[in-house]
């Protein structure tokens, strides 16, 4: 039997994955929706931490914020290619490795316009190619995604998602991330909880692991410490975390605070 979540803490950082995490995964990235109450609960359980959360996400940063609008929490993006501190400030791998990208834009582009039901998703620095809605081109698009790839120098790499094939920027992982993260205020000095459902989410778990922090794992693609079954069950989790300063006896709430 899987070990459930862990009692919350109000001395943990946490870094949580977007879809399949917090939201459940949609037939297409367009598709999903935030709902109001979803952003209340982050928010809250933010505040409730001092500002000690942060979103690590495949998506971007701007695609992070239209979603969770209007929210601009810390985050991660296009799997640690992209990062916002809690000041606000953006850190990114260079532009040039957007533009060497065209070529592989051009030939993928050309490849799901011959495959119905895949999906082309460019999101600046990464590009990816969905095949929820034709799982039978599976290793069609895979073969094309790492076709795409071959000609990039060695900055690049193809990465396996939940029915998605994606090339990235080597040297960027959601773990890249968090650590980053744990260098900064409000994340320093605080254990770190990683949250997340999918291969892209593994490098976290394991970075937290050896960080003597805790791994949460979503679903059954992945092994943590501990296990959420579904978005549905990381909610009522950080629902309990948000009720830490609200109980009998418990900590004092958290002071008010806000996000531009």
């Amino acid at each position: 039997m899987r070990n459930a979540a862990p009692a919350p803490c109000d001395h943990w950082c946490l870094f949580l994955d977007v879809d399949g995490t917090l939201v459940e995964i949609a037939d297409t990235p367009s598709a999903v929706v935030v709902d109001p109450s979803l952003n209340t609960l982050i928010s809250g359980v933010a505040q409730r931490l001092n500002g000690a959360l942060a979103l690590v996400s495949g998506r971007s940063i701007a695609t992070i914020d239209q979603l969770f609008a209007p929210l601009k929490l810390p985050a991660a993006g296009q799997h640690g290619a992209e990062r916002r501190d809690a000041s606000g400030a953006l850190w990114a791998a260079g532009r040039a490795r957007e533009e060497s990208l065209e070529g592989a834009r051009a030939s993928l582009r050309a490849f799901v316009a011959s495959h119905p039901g895949t999906l082309f998703e460019d999101k600046g620095r990464t590009v990816a190619v969905h095949y929820r809605l034709a799982p039978e081109f599976e290793a069609s698009v895979r073969r094309a995604v790492a076709a795409a790839a071959a000609p990039l120098d060695a900055r690049y790499e193809v990465q396996a998602g939940n029915q998605v094939f994606e090339i990235k920027p080597k040297g960027f992982s959601k773990a890249t991330a968090a650590e980053a993260f744990m260098s900064e205020r409000p994340f320093a000095g605080r254990t770190p909880v990683f949250v997340g459902d999918d291969l892209t989410d593994e490098p976290g778990l394991r970075f937290v692991e050896r960080s003597g922090g805790v791994s949460i794992a979503v679903g059954d693609r992945l092994s943590g410490q501990w296990h959420l079954e579904n978005p549905r069950e990381v909610r009522r989790w950080l629902a309990a975390i948000l009720a830490l300063g609200q109980a009998p006896g418990g900590d004092r709430p958290p002071p008010s605070q806000s996000r531009s």
